[in-house]
């Protein structure tokens, strides 16, 4: 999927009109009816197959919040194969809204920023509950898995819960993760895929319990690893491009402790600095060609990884700076490129600076519990995001290795030791 870019003057874009946010718009059932009939191909071809767990205890047109875990593009097909004919509002990126402002809106889509406080998300989600009679489709990680695992839920979820007064769903896939990992560069691979909903939590069960209350039960509902899941169940990736361009993901060599010089090609992880080299078997293990392995789980690498960056934060040793493409987003009839820069992040934060000295922006730690960060995006490029509820700044890196998987690390190492 690509998304509508122009080139433009920074100070052109600066001086544009902020677009106004709309309420959300009721769902438009033909719409919904089109989605099901055009994703009907795709869920055939991966055998897609859900069970209902307690789900009689939601009304049929009961509104509520549902929450699903995000692990691919599948991800929405699946939910409209599960959730149809029940009406729905989605809360989407921003960014999804470029160039199809109308067609989102029809769908029933609310936009928000990622990692960004939004004080006006939960009433657009109130409005929608209460006053369009339509049910919340949530993905309260708000960005895909990077190593298969759950990304850090909001500390305000719970609060969310509280406030919204409707049942909870929680759907959760299994196989979508394998079929189509972010960092593969969208090749897909032949898994099948399935799903659980159930029925996690009634408006009662929320007013009677605490907000952490809350928060721990969300935590254990999204400790999922898709790597163990596909070891447990056998579940055999046997593509020849498996590891392609896994180096976004495990950029740091465990055994010469270099970072960036890690090639992931065909079915093999090298790092071209000592030339370890190892195999990532169809079952999702890693195994070293020869030697020792020093990870053979793929969570339990990019956990040493983030390990590793968390020691480098507490000893004043992480920085990074490096020269960028920016894109600028101050409305939704498409993102602008605005030149070149440079983007810094260091204990003090993010500083992007660039198009020709008129560029000055500063983020501290503590703006964010995580980072917008993603591969290939919309076919640009990997990028990283920063920015406020005025302007989002997308960041491509031009050199300087697989920088995304760490900046999002220390970004939420950083906002950890910045709480405490």
């Amino acid at each position: 999927m690509k998304i509508k870019a122009k080139n433009k003057a920074y100070a052109y874009v600066t001086a544009l009109p902020k677009q106004k946010r709309q309420q959300p718009a009721r769902p438009m059932w033909l719409l919904a009816f089109v989605i099901r009939v055009i994703s009907i191909f795709d869920l055939w071809a991966v055998g897609f197959t859900y069970r209902k767990i307690g789900m009689e205890k939601l009304g049929k047109k009961e509104p509520c919040l549902v929450l699903m875990n995000h692990s691919s593009f599948i991800d929405l097909k699946i939910a409209n194969r599960i959730l149809f004919p029940r009406k729905y509002n989605i809360v989407c990126t921003s960014d999804g809204f470029v160039g199809k402002n109308l067609l989102m809106r029809l769908i029933g889509c609310i936009p928000t920023q990622k990692f960004v406080t939004d004080l006006a998300l939960v009433k657009d989600m109130s409005y929608a509950l209460s006053k369009l009679g339509s049910s919340i489709l949530m993905y309260p990680e708000a960005s895909y898995s990077f190593d298969g695992t759950a990304t850090p839920l909001p500390e305000s979820l719970g609060k969310c819960l509280k406030l919204l007064k409707v049942p909870v769903v929680m759907i959760q896939t299994y196989g979508a993760f394998a079929l189509d990992p972010l960092y593969n560069g969208l090749q897909r691979r032949k898994v099948k895929v399935s799903a659980d909903v159930e029925y996690l939590l009634s408006a009662e069960d929320i007013a009677a319990k605490s907000v952490e209350e809350l928060n721990a039960i969300l935590q254990e509902q999204f400790s999922f690893d898709n790597f163990k899941w596909q070891q447990e169940n056998q579940v055999s990736v046997s593509e020849k491009f498996r590891t392609d361009f896994l180096n976004r993901v495990l950029y740091k060599c465990p055994h010469c402790k270099v970072e960036g010089q890690m090639v992931g090609k065909g079915i093999y992880l090298t790092c071209e600095h000592c030339g370890k080299t190892y195999e990532l078997t169809e079952y999702g293990r890693m195994k070293a060609t020869e030697g020792t392995t020093e990870f053979a789980h793929i969570p339990d690498w990019y956990r040493w990884q983030r390990d590793c960056v968390r020691e480098e934060l507490t000893t004043d040793m992480y920085e990074l700076e490096v020269p960028v493409d920016i894109c600028m987003l101050v409305n939704t009839k498409c993102i602008y490129r605005v030149g070149k820069g440079v983007l810094k992040h260091s204990k003090e934060g993010f500083h992007l600076t660039g198009c020709d000295g008129q560029l000055d922006y500063v983020q501290k730690p503590s703006a964010s519990y995580s980072l917008y960060s993603d591969y290939y995006w919309y076919e640009l490029g990997d990028m990283i995001c920063i920015g406020n509820t005025e302007v989002l700044y997308y960041c491509f890196p031009t050199n300087g290795g697989d920088v995304v998987a760490k900046t999002r690390l220390a970004t939420e190492e950083l906002y950890k030791l910045t709480k405490k």
